[in-house]
């Protein structure tokens, strides 16, 4: 249990949700924060459904997109735990169809630590300019509705050549899909059996899933204005939301979560609460618990990646599932070396500080302000006004 001594602060952090709300930056947020073992702040604000008047609840459903990695990651990492899959194994070993091609035209030898590490050669859709190879291909980031299977997927992306060869660079990337594809033949179940079974199950994380559990509880999804309506826009049922200038963007169907033929997405496609979510953290941060023994925690929480330079993450590398800060300088943020980070497309960030023994859960219904914007940043720093830390 925590200090009883150390009372979190939380108006700094109140602050800044109230605010963000105000400028209609985001429509609604859950979050929570666990520091020294205690939930010391949990909070709903704002907006589930602004056109329905609904307001936030501490249980809402959100759409994770790249939350779910951590969480399939583990997986992962418990059929490692339980000897049935290695970090040197070759994805051929167990999807011997998936089989792309270096640029000098040669099959590539593809590991499932490149999967975990995001070095394997992969790219996204949403990363490449309009036209590039994954649209031609005709590849789902895990976001659309495709239409196909993972198998078929996994045709369309071995079908693109490979950024680079697997190992040599860090990119952020569809290989967590590929992973769930590898979950799936190491266990024989689909991949959604095989979360549920090895990680939501045992930690009772009963509102994640890769289908809504409670589509009354599920948000509704919004992007950040660009028609200068003055607050964000509400998604509809596919549409396309920009991202970084030059490239192709993001293809978001929010409906995607009650199609019961979209695939299992390992890198995007599932939907859970804040609270689920802090709970996986916590126990991760913890050692594992019954989930993970501790070695392979501190495994899934070592810079994995040497000194491969990481595009848009300054000062971090890169675990077993998540990015891990090596200079809070260099990335200019008040969080601890060690810190481990990540967020999500729909509206999502999160971090854990070992050093703190802080954990920190951030879902809006908002892209993508609540996954890169200024709201980020500016709760982070607000949280460790709350601890009694300055940078």
């Amino acid at each position: 249990m925590g200090d009883r001594g150390m009372k979190f602060n939380a108006v700094s952090v109140d602050e800044v949700i109230h605010r963000t709300l105000a400028e209609k930056r985001i429509v609604g947020s859950v979050v929570q924060i666990a520091w020294k073992g205690e939930l010391v702040y949990n909070s709903a604000a704002g907006l589930a459904d602004r056109e329905q008047n609904i307001r936030m609840q501490e249980n809402a459903l959100f759409r994770y997109a790249s939350v779910t990695k951590p969480i399939v990651s583990t997986a992962a990492m418990i059929l490692i735990s339980q000897g049935k899959l290695k970090l040197d194994d070759l994805v051929s070993k167990w999807l011997p169809e998936f089989l792309p091609k270096q640029p000098n035209g040669e099959v590539a030898s593809m590991t499932v630590h490149h999967l975990m590490t995001h070095t394997a050669g992969l790219t996204y859709r949403f990363f490449q300019e309009k036209g590039g190879t994954y649209e031609l291909a005709g590849v789902s980031d895990g976001m659309d509705i495709a239409g196909i299977t993972l198998e078929e997927n996994l045709l369309r992306i071995a079908s693109a050549p490979l950024l680079y060869e697997p190992g040599k660079m860090w990119r952020y990337s569809i290989a967590t899909d590929v992973l769930g594809a590898v979950i799936e033949k190491v266990t024989g179940m689909t991949l959604r059996e095989a979360v549920l079974r090895l990680v939501t199950h045992p930690l009772g994380m009963k509102d994640t899933d890769f289908v809504a559990v409670d589509p009354e509880r599920m948000t509704a999804a919004y992007a950040d204005n660009s028609n200068n309506s003055g607050q964000p826009r509400r998604l509809g049922e596919e549409e396309h939301v920009p991202f970084i200038e030059g490239t192709a963007g993001f293809r978001l169907a929010p409906e995607r979560v009650f199609d019961p033929s979209a695939y299992f997405s390992g890198g995007a496609g599932m939907i859970g609460s804040a609270g689920d979510f802090l709970l996986l953290l916590e126990t991760l941060r913890q050692g594992g618990g019954s989930l993970l023994p501790e070695a392979l925690v501190t495994d899934m929480t070592t810079n994995q990646i040497g000194d491969l330079a990481m595009p848009y993450w300054p000062g971090r590398g890169f675990g077993l599932g998540f990015t891990l800060l090596k200079d809070p300088v260099e990335a200019g943020t008040s969080e601890s070396a060690g810190t481990w980070r990540m967020g999500g497309t729909y509206g999502h960030s999160w971090f854990v500080d070992p050093a703190e023994e802080l954990s920190v859960v951030a879902l809006t219904n908002t892209a993508l302000e609540g996954m890169s914007g200024r709201f980020t940043t500016e709760l982070c720093e607000a949280v460790y006004e709350g601890i009694g830390r300055k940078r």
